[in-house]
């Protein structure tokens, strides 16, 4: 009787150490997945940061080139796309086409000088880069919360823990697009003379 008592003993005394395991680590893995949304939440509040700015910068540059209708086209549509996506996964791709569509911006930009020198666009320019910096600083911040939630979710026993209590592995990195830092190939004719421009409106 008492060998049985000692055996019921040391199962629970067992029960009780695997099941304070079981939720330490559950409950570690809770925290790190929330400090990945917390990550992305400020990564979000940067991109939308730069997404209310795009339109004033796009109004002044369509004061010396409303011709260029095309480009405006490509960064509304890209705008939209980031603004109507849910995801982190969506919102990144977006924030790629973004990216490209700006870039071509800016190439265009370099064929107006007046317009390089407007203090409008000077000031938008400046926010713009300002926002640009605290991407870069957010995103580093959000692929390093992921890696680290993947690494500890990833680790024995820690991958069991992971099956049983539905933690999944999360890939939604934010990746710099190929190519992204540097200017993008366009099609329009920069040898040619920069088209007649007539008095600039006046902006606020």
């Amino acid at each position: 009787m008492k060998a049985v008592i000692v055996i019921l003993v040391v199962l629970l005394i067992l029960a009780l150490v695997v099941g304070g395991a079981y939720v330490g680590r559950r409950n570690q893995m809770a925290i790190k997945r929330e400090a990945v949304n917390a990550a992305w939440a400020q990564v979000d509040v940067v991109l939308q940061r730069r997404a209310d700015l795009i339109p004033n910068l796009v109004e002044t540059v369509k004061g010396y080139a409303v011709q260029e209708q095309t480009v405006f086209g490509a960064i509304a549509a890209a705008r939209a796309a980031l603004i109507g996506a849910k995801s982190p996964s969506d919102k990144i791709a977006a924030n790629g086409q973004l990216d490209s569509a700006l870039s071509r911006l800016l190439v265009i930009v370099e064929n107006y000088p007046q317009l390089k020198s407007n203090e409008n666009f000077m000031r938008l320019q400046d926010e713009l880069a300002g926002t640009e910096n605290r991407i870069a600083v957010e995103r580093r911040r959000y692929n390093d919360t992921i890696q680290d939630y993947n690494t500890f979710i990833a680790l024995f026993p820690n991958s069991l823990v992971a099956s049983i209590a539905g933690f999944a592995r999360n890939d939604a990195y934010f990746k710099t697009e190929e190519g992204a830092r540097q200017a993008p190939k366009v099609n329009f004719d920069y040898n040619k003379p920069a088209p007649a421009q007539s008095p600039a409106p006046a902006h606020p």
